[in-house]
């Protein structure tokens, strides 16, 4: 998969952009604040997913303009395809999305189109941040393999969200414990099938990162990266999400009730889960080394760019947004090299940061891009 051509003008400080990337490496320079990453976040936003930086929709447009607009055109390996986004200030709301030329109603419905894999600063740290951080990227990028999972992962925070407020309710008198079997019955059934795709997921990028881990490390370092249950012991090899999964799921569900209504919300399940890597068959989290943490997220990364292009066909355009200023030589080299054959956009402040590289240089100056 490959950009041609992306056109931004009036998202937040970006104007009159018009460029043509290179097919392999395109390196954007520039101070901070200029509108680097604003530019592979206009990007970004185009593969339907979210802002990785939670830019709300009033905050796509600058100050200084009334609209907002994004155009790219790219290729797969079956055509051409074209992506124009528009949104006015006086109609947040009312986003005007094209694919190759046909209205969609929402940016998620773009989901799958143009595949790419962001890669920033605040990624190094997915080893030991939250938990959330971790669910979010699996959820992510087994979303990007199975694009169904989307619609499950929203239908099971609605039902979450139902659930914990007629807990509140039920702590209040207002309802009986019985009124949460209804939502329990769904949440069982959607969390199964969440644990399952999760679990099938991780265990592929565990061969993944394992044998890049075991390389950039020379051999000397293991990692095993697993999905940790709330609910369920073992899942491997389960496909029975339907099935009996199912009925523990629900009865681990009806069994936290108590306890569920004490706290004022609920307790286990697929949203209290993690995602745990070892190195050397310690947990990297608690006992890795900074510059351990850092390689593991590095190579959770390059494992999902990699899973991307061998089950779709597709390989994904790397983002790398200020990431390599925030790594040593070393493992700088060993991105690149592991990248090489996809393309690549990378923003830094010093054009000398990336070594050894052809492609374009882009400056960046007061939301203007040209060549240098």
């Amino acid at each position: 998969m490959v950009i041609n051509r992306i056109a931004v003008n009036g998202y937040k400080n970006l104007s009159g952009v018009d460029i043509f990337p290179d097919s392999k490496m395109n390196i954007f320079c520039g101070d901070n604040a200029q509108g680097k990453t604003n530019l592979i976040e206009a990007v970004w936003l185009m593969t339907g997913c979210r802002s990785f930086r939670g830019t709300r929709d009033r905050d796509f447009i600058g100050f200084d303009s009334d609209k907002a607009e994004i155009s790219v055109e790219f290729s797969d390996s079956e055509r051409p395809q074209k992506i124009d986004f528009s949104v006015t200030k006086n109609a947040v709301k009312d986003k005007l999305i094209r694919l190759n030329g046909v209205k969609i109603p929402l940016l998620s419905r773009l989901f799958g189109t143009l595949k790419c894999v962001v890669f920033t600063p605040e990624d190094l740290f997915i080893t030991k941040g939250s938990p959330d951080n971790r669910r979010s990227f699996i959820d992510l990028s087994a979303s990007q393999i199975k694009h169904s999972f989307v619609y499950a992962l929203s239908k099971y925070n609605g039902l979450l969200s139902q659930r914990n407020a007629l807990i509140k309710n039920i702590s209040f008198g207002s309802a009986s414990p019985e009124d949460l079997d209804v939502w329990d019955i769904q949440l069982a059934k959607t969390g199964a099938y969440i644990s399952v795709i999760r679990n099938t997921y991780c265990n592929n990028l565990n061969q993944y990162t394992n044998s890049l881990y075991n390389k950039i490390t020379n051999g000397k370092e293991n990692m095993t990266l697993y999905y940790q249950s709330t609910v369920f012991k073992e899942l491997d090899g389960r496909t029975d999400h339907e099935g009996e999964l199912t009925e523990i799921y629900y009865k681990k569900l009806k069994e936290s009730i108590e306890d569920d209504i004490r706290i004022g919300y609920t307790l286990c399940g697929v949203h209290r889960d993690d995602v745990i890597t070892c190195i050397n068959g310690l947990s990297a989290r608690e006992f890795g080394s900074q510059g351990q943490q850092r390689s593991t997220a590095l190579i959770m990364k390059i494992a999902q760019a990699r899973i991307i292009k061998d089950q779709t066909g597709e390989a994904p355009v790397m983002l790398l947004d200020d990431v390599l200023s925030e790594l040593d030589p070393e493992r700088q080299s060993f991105i690149l090299k592991n990248i090489d054959g996809m393309q690549v956009f990378i923003t830094c402040c010093d054009r000398h940061t990336v070594k050894n590289t052809s492609g374009k240089i882009f400056s960046v100056k007061n939301g203007k891009i040209g060549g240098v």
